[in-house]
């Protein structure tokens, strides 16, 4: 490449690929903000779905959506193979370290294993794809398989990949994601506590590739109701009933609460979602029995996103009681505390990784220690008696919220992040860079 073509490539925008396991779904309405966002910024950007639709449960917009993704899946097992045998036959040297590199690993799980196995035939069919279509830059959200498939499809085509990493991806550690966090052109983190941990576990060259950009509110919110907390006080739970969510925590509170005299309802929102790994759903319908808290307890299930809105105005309390699981798995900041910050909801949460950048005791929410029901309780009879101070929590938390998690000023970020970063990677390889170059 020459200079002035370099030069060209600079100033221009990349046109990056975004590689992910599902697009859309409506358990990740973050991605899809962040995914129409940066469409509408101006930024070129192509969405490979390694896994075939699902569609459960998603709006209008995300259905529409679904008809601009490139969505494989098994019907695409016989493209992969393909490629598979074409590379192994032509370069059986590079294949096979390749597969050392990123399928031959003691895995945690068979679930791991099969995700990253077939992200390794998705990303030797990709390095052909992307270089026809014209990809600068491959984009994984999420580091195991889709980050694998990034990895590899640059790796055999010369296209830099970056890599998004967060929360329950960290800990407990995959195998191979300090290898793939060490060989991306950059890492996004999308909060404080996130970025230390990953500074941590880095070489101090890479920490320097370590981006900070906060995800989008993804509801659109143009005003909110009045905190009530009026008999019978109506607390909200959401998210997937899995062990890093402490959902039987606040079960436990609220036998204490029903004990205490107490009048509440609480609506415990929640499923297993794609993945079902861990799942704990019979086991909290079990403890609700066992604590006789079906009058107290409401237990619907999973619902859409576009209902989330008509629940958080129906609602006077979120809590959301958090918690690091055995093996280390953690949140980082679930999206739909964000959420309830910004609807003007009181929120009461954990003291675990990125959840006190934004649920600040006593100034945004009240924050307790994980697995203490007797504190989850007391916060909620604290609020109950001091409405004046939930309400002023309440206003603080969504100015917060409003200003931390803004669409605008987020998607902004992200598209100067794609493009410094790309811009400083041709600088760097003005005369090598070649997307037919690679491992080919």
């Amino acid at each position: 490449m020459s200079q002035e073509d370099a030069q060209q490539r600079v100033a221009s925008m990349p046109h990056v690929a975004y590689v992910l396991l599902w697009y859309p779904v409506f358990t990740q309405p973050f991605i899809f903000r962040e995914v129409e966002g940066l469409k509408k910024a101006g930024v070129p950007l192509t969405v490979y779905s390694l896994y075939g639709r699902a569609l459960r449960k998603c709006s209008d917009e995300m259905q529409a959506a679904a008809c601009q993704t490139y969505s494989f899946g098994m019907r695409a097992l016989g493209r992969f193979l393909l490629a598979f045998l074409w590379r192994f036959f032509s370069q059986p040297g590079i294949t096979f370290g390749l597969m050392r590199e990123t399928v031959c690993r003691r895995w945690l799980n068979m679930e791991s294993a099969a995700e990253v196995f077939w992200g390794f035939l998705a990303g030797i069919y990709f390095a052909r794809l992307f270089v026809e279509a014209g990809i600068d830059l491959i984009h994984a959200p999420w580091p195991r398989g889709s980050a694998t498939a990034a990895w590899v499809a640059s790796r055999l085509s010369g296209i830099p990949f970056s890599l998004t990493a967060r929360g329950d991806n960290l800990d407990p550690v995959e195998p191979d994601l300090l290898d793939k966090m060490e060989q991306c052109l950059f890492i996004r983190a999308n909060n404080q506590a996130d970025k230390a941990r990953m500074q941590h576990m880095l070489s101090p060259v890479s920490r320097e590739k370590i981006d900070l950009v906060y995800n989008s509110l993804t509801l659109r919110v143009e005003h909110c109701q009045p905190v009530r907390l009026m008999p019978p006080v109506r607390l909200l739970a959401v998210g997937r009933f899995s062990a890093t969510k402490g959902f039987e925590y606040l079960l436990e509170a609220c036998k204490i609460l029903k004990d205490k005299g107490f009048y509440f309802i609480l609506t415990l929102i929640g499923g297993g979602g794609l993945s079902t790994g861990g799942y704990l759903g019979p086991q909290l319908t079990r403890v609700r029995t066992a604590l006789g808290l079906e009058e107290q307890v409401r237990m619907p299930g999973l619902v859409s996103h576009d209902e989330l809105p008509n629940l958080l105005e129906e609602h006077d309390i979120f809590i959301a009681p958090c918690v690091i699981a055995p093996n280390g798995e953690r949140d980082g900041i679930p999206n739909v505390i964000i959420e309830a910050m910004a609807f003007g909801l009181p929120v009461i949460s954990t003291q675990i990784n990125a959840i006190p950048e934004i649920v600040r005791n006593g100034e945004t929410g009240i924050t307790v220690p994980q697995r203490d029901a007797a504190a989850l309780a007391a916060a909620v009879l604290y609020m109950h008696a001091h409405p004046e101070e939930a309400r002023l929590m309440a206003v603080n938390g969504r100015k917060l919220a409003l200003e931390i998690f803004d669409e605008t000023s987020n998607i902004q970020k992200l598209r100067e992040m794609f493009v410094t970063r790309y811009a400083s990677f041709i600088q760097m390889f003005p005369a090598n860079f070649d997307k037919s170059g690679g491992l080919q």
